[in-house]
């Protein structure tokens, strides 16, 4: 049988989820985005305490450090750093959003309300140097809450790696209820490298999750530049059902 989540959804969202405002938000294409994007094995113990009932999480458990700088955008340039536990949504991989950190309040404000990400305002860098692409993230009190990197640079053809959706605890406006909104993103990619994967330094309660976020093992890395578009919303959960039974198509 797999397992399901077990997080304690109201308890989380207490400290994480942002108010989306319903399910009707209109596209949005981003242009000559920078992605780095790394895979980590992270503690199978704790996995399920990651996800809501909702989902599976993976078997072995696996997590993915995913920061983005959009130097385009309808509220101007932003960053933002999120980390996804790997999981599936009946039998579709998808990756659950603990917390999103942005660089712009404006984009923060937006990501919320228009596809429930779980942001909260930080400093997000992100920088390609001959050798290596380095990324941190800082919270607004100064706390280091993530610094990683891909070294060992060479280029692969973007044909080669494919993101998955991501999944977002939010509470909805209209009828203040919990929905876990799926995002499913576009990407068109113009370069893409790939690398050695390497967590400098990871603060798990940065990122809403207590003591029970580890990255143990590195899987892989990847850095791209990317034509990226923020769909509209085309599925929501209820975050207390199984995917199969509570899932509902949103109409375009």
């Amino acid at each position: 049988m797999p397992l399901s989540g077990r997080m304690d959804v109201e308890a989380y969202a207490a400290r994480v989820a942002r108010e989306i405002n319903g399910f009707k938000t209109d596209a949005w294409t981003l242009p000559k985005a920078q992605i780095l994007n790394l895979h980590y094995e992270i503690d199978n113990d704790t996995i399920s305490d990651l996800v809501p009932v909702t989902l599976h999480p993976s078997i072995p458990a696996w997590a993915v450090f995913h920061v983005t700088h959009y130097p385009e955008s309808p509220v101007g340039p932003f960053s933002i750093a999120e980390v996804r536990i790997g999981s599936r949504a009946g039998v579709r991989p998808r990756g659950f959003v603990l917390r999103a950190y942005v660089d712009n309040d404006k984009a923060a404000s937006e990501l919320a309300a228009r596809w429930g990400y779980p942001t909260v305002v930080g400093k997000v860098y992100l920088r390609g140097f001959h050798d290596r692409v380095v990324a941190r993230v800082t919270t607004s009190d100064g706390k280091n809450a993530l610094e990683m990197e891909m070294i060992d640079r060479e280029a692969i053809a973007g044909s080669d790696i494919q993101y998955n959706s991501s999944m977002h605890l939010a509470r909805n406006r209209e009828d203040g209820k919990l929905v876990v909104v799926q995002l499913d993103p576009t990407w068109t990619f113009h370069k893409v490298e790939r690398g050695k994967a390497h967590i400098v330094a990871l603060d798990s309660e940065a990122w809403g999750a207590g003591k029970l976020l580890r990255a143990d093992y590195p899987i892989s890395a990847t850095f791209a530049t990317c034509d990226v578009t923020l769909t509209k919303i085309r599925y929501v959960c209820d975050p207390t059902v199984d995917a199969f039974k509570g899932t509902t198509a949103v109409a375009a």
